[in-house]
């Protein structure tokens, strides 16, 4: 059913229809999907009201947001690296992942107990080395379960119902706070159980499959020689991924540009309801299209929605355009987040998908803490407007180098190819 792909991810043959990729993909697919589903609940309630909560109760300014937003980010992403060369060495991915599900959960008490900023940067930290521990064997057991000619839908399902999470969190968020006066700890308290519930389920119901016999063992999966046998097109999907994350920052400057134009503190997490709905919405459906069609082309309309969100959310001076704003944000989430991580699947080895995930997660999330150093600096310098023209700006030249990396991206595949037949 499935087609082969080139090194752009193109399909070359062969289709895969929504019903039929709904039923091909496999159940541990679907339940790794629900854990994510239900530690985004518990995260994002969290999260939809961190940002004004460190602000407006804690005293801390927009720089320190974005500074604490990109060091926890890149806290997960250097974590990866090594918990992803650890599950190919091993051979062993769940684990892993459960335990850095398990991790984040622990953590989660800490926020509604927090005395101080110092705490929370610690909280932070912790949760986000759970993250990172999961993440990158996370992804790799997905590869390692998903066919593949369905690796494209398989992702955007597992992207889709943990963004999907990722609305539910703030939507009880919103809920929460009307019901207790805007008493923040207590909604914090309550998020601690769906975090316990994520950990449950996957220790419980995920199955790993066995590692194929034929498969080689890797011993030293950070070894120089084993990172060049990643291959020319994997890294340079990579240099895409990273050019493409300068041009974006941290969520919780939606949050604070909302706050900016009068958004109630009540009502704060709807922002990240609506960036998440149009997140869940389109990453399915792009998933499956993915499989059919070349994945540059549609990480080149997720760009084009990117260079809206900034224009809109730089521009706007009533609430409807920064909801406009947030909704293009997060179209363009659905766009290219599981479309990466099927070509990082893809452009690499599978006994070295682990690492492959790790190294991707490392530079990405650098590029994420410089995008969100810069925005919060020109926040505190130049406010809303500079921030989000700068991500416009960004944007537009990433979309410009990104036709060019696609051609050499296409041209390496030739020569991959050459080099198989030979």
């Amino acid at each position: 059913m499935g087609g082969a792909r080139d090194g752009t991810g193109a399909a070359t043959t062969g289709t895969a229809g929504p019903s039929g990729a709904r039923r091909g993909i496999p159940a541990g697919v679907w339940i790794l999907g629900f854990v994510s589903m239900l530690m985004d609940i518990s995260s994002e309630m969290i999260h939809a009201l961190l940002p004004i909560y460190m602000v407006t109760v804690l005293g801390a300014s927009a720089l320190a947001v974005g500074l604490i937003e990109g060091i926890a980010e890149a806290t997960a992403s250097t974590t990866k690296v090594f918990s992803g060369a650890l599950s190919d060495w091993l051979g062993r991915r769940k684990f892993l992942a459960a335990f850095g599900y398990g991790l984040a959960a622990l953590t989660k008490p800490i926020f509604p107990l927090a005395p101080s900023i110092e705490w929370l940067i610690a909280a932070r930290f912790i949760d986000r080395v759970g993250k990172g521990i999961r993440g990158a064997p996370r992804d790799a057991l997905v590869a390692d379960i998903a066919p593949p000619h369905l690796r494209g839908a398989s992702f955007g399902l597992r992207q889709s119902l943990d963004t999907i999470g990722a609305f539910l969190g703030p939507l009880l968020a919103i809920g929460l706070m009307w019901l207790t006066a805007d008493h923040f700890q207590a909604v914090f308290w309550i998020a601690v159980i769906p975090a316990l519930l994520s950990v449950g389920l996957i220790v419980i119901a995920v199955k790993e499959p066995e590692r194929p016999k034929q498969e080689r063992r890797v011993r030293m999966p950070l070894h120089r020689d084993e990172l060049r046998r990643l291959g020319a097109t994997y890294w340079w999907v990579v240099v895409v991924a990273a050019v493409f994350t300068l041009a974006r920052f941290s969520e919780a400057f939606l949050i604070l540009r909302a706050q900016s134009i009068g958004l109630p503190v009540a009502l704060i997490p709807i922002v990240l309801v609506i960036m998440s709905l149009a997140y869940s919405l389109s990453a399915y459906p792009i998933g499956i299209l993915s499989d059919r069609v070349n994945r540059l082309t549609l990480l080149a309309v997720g760009l084009i929605l990117l260079l809206a969100a900034d224009l809109a959310l730089a521009f706007a001076s009533n609430l409807a355009w920064v909801g406009i704003g947030v909704m293009f944000w997060g179209l363009h989430m659905g766009f290219t987040q599981g479309l990466l991580a099927t070509l990082i699947a893809e452009t690499s080895p599978a006994e070295l998908r682990g690492t492959a995930f790790g190294m991707f997660n490392l530079i990405t999330g650098v590029a994420l803490l410089v995008a969100s150093v810069i925005a919060g600096a020109l926040w505190d310098m130049a406010g809303p407007q500079g921030t989000f023209l700068a991500g416009a700006a960004f944007a537009l030249l990433t979309l410009a180098g990104l036709f060019t990396i696609r051609e050499r991206l296409r041209g390496q595949a030739v020569l991959d190819r050459d080099a198989a037949c030979r």
